[in-house]
């Protein structure tokens, strides 16, 4: 079915409201999940909003304020307080931001937070005020290693973004040849995964995603990515939080700030990026109906032409399942 981006937005803002969020919190929230569904990605977007009323209703509320428990010039460690994490990472994000603008380089970590989201919705912010950032966040363990079938990781993106006189350069990948919130997604429409991406908790291949949730996922990019996202779970546990955090909670964020004026020019640097992109993109294509794109160039297409048609689609399960939580059902 077919909703207006305002009506999609107010949606997502008043479930927010009805779990304790204020207006602020929603908008932010809101924000972040509209971004996913102007990105394609509606398994992060409104869909995801039933995977948050699920875990308030399955073990309540437990927030408390978001607090910077340890900081320098250049460093600040942010307690979560169990808050979901596009609130604590949004608040990393600005501090990192501010603190590199002022000392030329940053790292900022957050833990005690869950469900961070597209670490690009963040690099993007970063490349607005003409920074280069890396950022990782690891999550429970849903994801088993290369040659086991046990989860020992999360997802775990990792997504790096630069400056440019152009569109900014972004880099944002999970780790996991499936995103837990596309068999969550899956499960909800009763759709079978595609063979090859997850294991039922005996460790067989399955295409069942209620069974891959009981199960693990496999890792993205064999022993290679494999070994990406074990990078990403122990950055998680350098934010402070356990290696292995429980189910959806304890999640550590990461995010790393450089001003590139600390090592040259950043209008150099960003002349750089931009004429780098341009020539990746005139590599001769495979396919001639196929040119050659830069990361993230998919996403702000899509993006663009849905905020200029002003809808979005929405299954019409998810959109029920919305409004009956508003309901009260």
């Amino acid at each position: 079915m077919r909703l207006t981006l305002e009506a999609a937005s107010t949606l997502i803002k008043k479930v927010m409201a009805k779990y304790g969020h204020d207006d602020a919190e929603s908008e932010a929230i809101a924000s972040h999940l509209m971004d996913c569904e102007l990105r394609g990605l509606s398994y992060g977007g409104l869909a995801r909003v039933l995977s948050i009323v699920d875990r308030f209703n399955k073990i309540g509320s437990k927030r408390e304020p978001i607090r910077v428990v340890k900081q320098s010039p250049v460093s600040a460690v942010l307690d979560g307080g169990d808050q979901i994490g596009y609130l604590v990472a949004d608040k990393a994000t600005q501090l990192a931001i501010a603190k590199a603008k002022q000392s030329g380089l940053s790292i900022v970590s957050a833990n005690r937070t869950w469900y961070t989201g597209m670490l690009s919705y963040y690099a993007e912010q970063a490349a607005a005020q003409n920074l280069v950032s890396i950022i990782a966040s690891n999550a429970s363990p849903w994801v088993a290693p290369y040659g086991g079938s046990e989860g020992r990781f999360g997802t775990n993106p990792i997504c790096y973004g630069f400056p440019s006189d152009g569109e900014p350069v972004i880099w944002d990948i999970g780790t996991s040849a499936i995103i837990h919130a596309e068999v969550t997604l899956h499960k909800r429409l009763n759709q079978p995964l595609k063979p090859g991406l997850a294991f039922d908790a005996g460790g067989l291949p399955t295409t069942d995603p209620e069974q891959a949730l009981k199960g693990s996922f496999a890792p993205w990019g064999g022993p290679k990515g494999s070994g990406l996202a074990i990078v990403v779970q122990l950055m998680g546990a350098l934010a402070g939080g356990p290696v292995i955090p429980p189910e959806l909670a304890e999640f550590g964020f990461v995010m790393i700030a450089i001003d590139p004026d600390l090592l040259g020019s950043t209008d150099d640097f960003k002349a750089k990026v931009a004429d780098y992109a341009d020539t990746v993109r005139k590599t001769r294509p495979i396919d001639p109906d196929d040119p050659v794109r830069m990361p993230f160039d998919r996403s702000r297409d899509l993006r663009a032409q849905r905020q200029a048609s002003g809808f979005i689609e929405i299954e019409p399960h998810i959109h029920q399942a919305l409004e009956a939580i508003l309901a009260g059902a």
